[in-house]
């Protein structure tokens, strides 16, 4: 299969996960943001699970829990935390630099080459990214940065670790391991920080069955998928297309304003993540080109 392809295919992942905003406004219900986080990922983990194979042996439970803690529950804790105390441009545009931080801690665990390229177009992204979402009102809660900091972390570390720890299974069982792992770590946060969950409307399962099924399941199956046949940093870097998903929903299904600004920062993101996919394409060893005479 070819590259072009691969990131295709990597590429759809984010581009539902932009949809998580307006379905979780929309069909859940609020104040519940650790145990629809539980509800997200067991119930899929656990489909999963019984579709693909069963729980990882013994030697990889280490490694899943890790996984599952970072890609998972962590991840999505602190998200949610900085959704609450941020406006939702400044936990976005927080979240665009797990780009930069990928590109570290690739290098620090894989020994990939930090290259100027990279670089400039992670930092375009996230220039991109904030014009899209920053607006006047936004506001600067110390708590807040902190979490949408350490979820970018947290999405960075679970990223380039996918990639170095990969076990000899499909990508489908990898991410129900995965799943399976942080709806066990997030379930008794839940039940100990939040209130008993009240009757769910056929509403409310049908956004937590999009989230757990499609914007979990599958489109991590496609997002572990890419990383291990593509560089981290080019995957991350496709992780941008997921705020343009949200606003261009946001315009089409809720009537929100688009400004030219927006659209300035949806060209600049797209454009960075081309210039993302052609800075982190793996070179040829020097003298591999080189034919005999």
């Amino acid at each position: 299969m070819s590259r072009s392809t691969d990131i295709f295919l990597t590429a759809l992942a984010p581009v539902v996960w932009g949809s998580t905003y307006l379905v979780t406004t929309e069909t859940l219900p609020a104040g519940y943001p650790v145990t629809m986080a539980a509800l997200r990922a067991l119930p899929a983990g656990l489909l999963l699970l019984a579709l693909t194979g069963g729980p990882p042996p013994r030697a990889w439970l280490g490694r899943v829990m890790v996984l599952g803690a970072f890609n998972f529950a962590l991840f999505w804790a602190l998200l949610f935390v900085a959704a609450y105390r941020l406006p939702g441009g400044v936990a976005a545009t927080l979240g665009a630099m797990q780009t930069m931080m990928v590109i570290v801690m690739a290098r620090g665990w894989l020994g990939t080459p930090i290259r100027g390229a990279a670089v400039a177009a992670a930092a375009s992204g996230v220039l991109g990214v904030a014009l899209l979402l920053l607006g006047p009102e936004a506001a600067l809660d110390p708590w807040g940065v902190a979490a949408g900091l350490g979820a970018a972390a947290s999405m960075a570390a679970g990223t380039v670790l996918s990639r170095k720890w990969q076990p000899p299974v499909s990508a489908l069982r990898f991410t129900a391991w995965q799943l399976t792992a942080g709806g066990v770590i997030l379930l008794p946060s839940a039940l100990l920080l939040e209130p008993p969950l009240p009757g769910l409307s056929a509403l409310n399962l049908a956004g937590l069955a999009w989230l757990g099924l499609i914007g979990a399941a599958a489109t991590y199956a496609l997002w572990f998928r890419g990383l291990a046949r593509l560089e981290p940093g080019a995957v991350s870097m496709l992780g941008m297309m997921s705020p343009v998903t949200a606003v261009l929903l946001g315009w089409g299904v809720l009537g929100q304003a688009l400004t030219p600004v927006q659209g300035l920062g949806a060209v600049i993101v797209l454009a960075s993540v081309w210039a993302g996919q052609r800075a982190n394409r793996p070179r040829p060893a020097p003298g591999a080109a080189i034919r005999p005479a």
